[in-house]
């Protein structure tokens, strides 16, 4: 059991959180949510040590053990890549490296025995002999290749270190887990392999992230930081969206009476129980909603930006036809003989572990940088519009956010402007910020407004929710659901996948997939799988690349 006890974090005059007692309790997921800047991961740091409260204090049921996952991808680079998950419960490493240095003495006394039998007995208590095993399991589910166990941690990639990192928390099944966005840098593949993990896991798990297939696939609970506190509410995040937005919805209709509106929140929750039998969740879940409190249902402060692109004018039948085209990047090959059709009904999801590939090919459609070979064509009716992944060239200039948008407006006036930047949440005072001084999120924001005033018909965005808050990825997810147009996106959110995308193609370095399926349907796919599978092999047969 983990609790809090009325504590506060200030920093000058700025109040974090003031007085939060709450507890999470063993058996429960639960996942810390919070508008940008809420303290999300600094309440993480609270409870694990790191940072002391101002005032009030945590406590830890005696004897629980409490894992982190680390954020210093360079803070193990001298030890070897198992060595690095070992270290993870920190009382099994150091009886390993004491067992190794008694046995390693060439004058073994009476007295060394006598110590190293009291650590090989707390050893076996603490399951060191699976520990090998159990390091090799978590490494190969999260998708790090057995010929890098044994290698040092520097001469990983920065997402195989990651994975390492992920790995360690894992570890040795601490009985409190605490994890900041835990699914950065991790493919559909680890993510979906963490969810399985996290889900019949028996202890206390506490996360933050921004997936929400993820949230509402793993937690019990949602923790939400609002208001300078922290309320904890049982549920998913989708069952905590809709409820706090029908709360919201109650709050400003006063004329409803109190009976009317308790029997409308027990008729959502019922309904919200009932479908919680078709998830992963479902038992844990269903029993916890059946006891919770219809009061403790409560309406949330937080803002949702409104997110919609209506296209200038239709996209004609001819939109975009790409023939043969192959890209190096620093050496690399990026794209190898690419040949793809869009059509004028696509949303086309890029997915795969290629990244490299899919900005590629996004920046050569854009005509931000040229193929080494092939060439495109684009249809005389289509408008294109564009969210890079990298956006900081469009933000060096000292001026304001009126007049950043403004100069990609074809309307100047100041209300029309204003208006929009109102929508991204910039109203008031926030719309005279200065462009160059902006949060990563507030420039995906503008990039986002951007985009609305362009009346493109084709949209190309590469990683869009990256820098986003769940509430701008929720608004995002809705408009481009209703978009008219083409689009063409990466992501690694798989519920923007999902209820977005109609095509889905995955650029290989053997080749590429291209199917006309929901991103659920390619998962699940036994053909997708032979295929990918086939791919590979092959080419390790060949040693070249296959083009499909």
């Amino acid at each position: 059991m983990l609790k809090t006890h009325d504590i506060s974090l200030r920093y000058g005059k700025r109040v974090l959180f003031e007085n939060v007692t709450t507890k999470f309790s063993p058996g429960n997921c639960y996942g810390v949510i919070g508008a940008n800047g809420a303290g999300k991961s600094t309440l993480l740091d609270v409870l694990s040590g790191d940072i002391e409260p101002s005032s009030g204090n945590i406590s830890v049921s005696p004897g629980k053990r409490i894992a982190v996952l680390k954020q210093n991808q360079y803070e193990f680079d001298e030890f070897e890549v198992c060595q690095t998950v070992l270290m993870g419960h920190k009382r099994l490493f150091k009886i390993m490296v004491e067992k190794d240095a008694i046995y390693a003495k060439s004058d073994f006394s009476n007295e060394d025995g006598m110590k190293v039998s009291d650590l090989e007995d707390e050893f076996a208590e603490l399951n060191g002999w699976e520990a090998e095993s159990e390091v090799s399991t978590l490494l190969s589910g999260l998708g790090v290749a057995n010929e890098l166990h044994t290698k040092k941690m520097a001469e990983l990639s920065g997402n195989e270190k990651v994975k390492v990192l992920l790995a360690q928390a894992l570890f040795g099944s601490p009985d409190i887990l605490l994890l900041d966005e835990p699914t950065n840098h991790l493919d559909i593949q680890s993510i979906d392999w963490l969810e399985e993990f996290l889900i019949k896991f028996k202890n206390t798990v506490i996360v933050v992230s921004h997936d929400r297939h993820f949230l509402n696939n793993v937690c019990t609970h949602i923790a939400d930081i609002d208001y300078g506190n922290v309320s904890i509410y049982t549920g998913n995040y989708d069952f905590w969206l809709e409820s706090s937005q029908l709360a919201l919805e109650q709050t400003r209709n006063m004329n409803k009476k109190t009976e009317a509106k308790r029997k409308e929140l027990e008729a959502f929750v019922a309904r919200f129980s009932a479908n919680a039998s078709k998830s992963k969740q479902a038992t844990s879940r269903k029993k916890t909603l059946e006891k919770m409190v219809i009061e403790e249902i409560k309406p949330s402060s937080r803002k949702f930006p409104f997110i919609r692109f209506i296209p200038e004018r239709p996209i004609g039948n001819n939109v975009l036809t790409i023939k043969n085209i192959s890209k190096k990047v620093d050496g690399e090959v990026a794209l190898n003989d690419i040949t793809l059709t869009v059509n004028n009904d696509d949303k086309i999801a890029f997915v795969g572990t290629h990244d490299l590939a899919k900005t590629a090919l996004f920046e050569i459609l854009m005509g931000e940088t040229k193929a080494d070979s092939g060439d495109y064509t684009w249809g005389g009716t289509a408008i294109r519009s564009s969210l890079p992944k990298d956006n900081s060239e469009f933000f060096n200039d000292d001026v304001t956010l009126v007049n950043w948008l403004r100069q990609y407006s074809k309307e100047k006036d100041d209300n029309f402007i204003r208006g929009i930047l109102g929508r991204m949440l910039f109203s008031g005072e926030e719309s005279l910020k200065k462009a160059n001084v902006l949060s990563g999120g507030e420039k995906v924001r503008c990039m986002q407004a951007k985009m609305m005033i362009s009346g493109a018909n084709v949209l190309i965005l590469d990683e869009p929710t990256n820098h986003l808050d769940l509430e701008t990825i929720t608004s995002l997810n809705d408009g481009l659901i209703e978009y008219k147009g083409v689009l063409m996106f990466s992501s690694r959110d798989h519920q923007f996948m999902q209820t977005i995308a109609n095509r889905i193609i995955e650029i290989t370095p053997y080749g590429v997939i291209d199917k006309k399926m929901t991103f659920d349907e390619y998962l699940e796919s036994p053909v997708i799988k032979k295929m990918r599978e086939e791919m590979y092999e092959n080419s390790n047969n060949r040693g070249d690349t296959i083009p499909i």
